[in-house]
């Protein structure tokens, strides 16, 4: 049976090669600012989540996964951020995620069983200077996923994963040369950052119909640096 999936976000990094991902045996339908990179094979819909509604997209009735991509890297110390700093970042990666859940719960839920999935950051685990606005944000994506696993269980299986420093358009700045990516490699217990490739393969489990009794869970994907000291 060929399933519905929708991502909010998606033209790009990590979105960008789940929806390639899924392509192949679903329908993948991609709401986002611009269309970017997608082929022709995946449905485009422009959406920015800041300013558009998540009822106005002209969607399927029967939704068997949602992915929530939007994300940032602001990443400062904590007396050069304003509490606007903070806004955006709840607006963007929370209150946007909220927001579309509520809108599209219902298409969810006639689906006997859909899968949703969410993005933290290692940085909620692990306390990491300049990560407060970040961290702050996904930390509540946690706790909102568990909470709505647990409420809508057996229904919806929600949940998140929170991936290390990644490979991707976002994280441009952090990786411009081969010095930083040499040492943010260090960093990490398996000595390299992460590949979008790497984030999509466990958001496609996620999604799968094979994985029917995960729930409620935010698994790290991160290199090994949220739970292994080898310094």
């Amino acid at each position: 049976m060929e399933r519905n999936i929708l991502l909010i976000g998606g033209s790009s990094g990590i979105g960008l090669e789940i929806a390639n991902q899924l392509a192949k045996d679903n329908n993948v339908i991609v709401a986002s600012r611009n269309k970017g990179e997608l082929n022709d094979s995946i449905k485009h819909l422009t959406f920015d989540v800041l300013k558009d509604k998540a009822e106005d997209l002209e969607l399927p009735e029967k939704l068997h996964g949602l992915v929530y991509c939007p994300g940032s890297i602001n990443l400062k110390p904590f007396k050069m951020l304003k509490t606007e700093d903070f806004e955006q970042e709840m607006n963007l990666n929370f209150l946007g995620l909220v927001k579309v859940v509520k809108a599209l719960i219902p298409k969810l839920k006639n689906s006997e069983q859909a899968s949703l999935v969410f993005f933290s950051t290692v940085a909620v685990k692990v306390g990491m200077p300049f990560h407060t606005s970040i961290a702050a944000a996904k930390g509540a994506i946690e706790g909102f996923a568990k909470s709505l696993a647990a409420e809508y269980a057996p229904n919806l299986r929600i949940n998140v994963i929170a991936p290390s420093l990644t490979d991707t358009p976002l994280a441009d700045r952090l990786l411009s040369n081969d010095s930083k990516k040499e040492k943010m490699s260090e960093k990490h217990p398996l000595q390299r950052v992460g590949k979008a490739k790497d984030i999509a393969n466990a958001a496609v489990f996620l999604l799968s119909e094979e994985n029917s009794w995960v729930t409620g869970q935010v698994i790290g994907v991160d290199g090994g640096l949220s739970t292994l000291n080898i310094s």
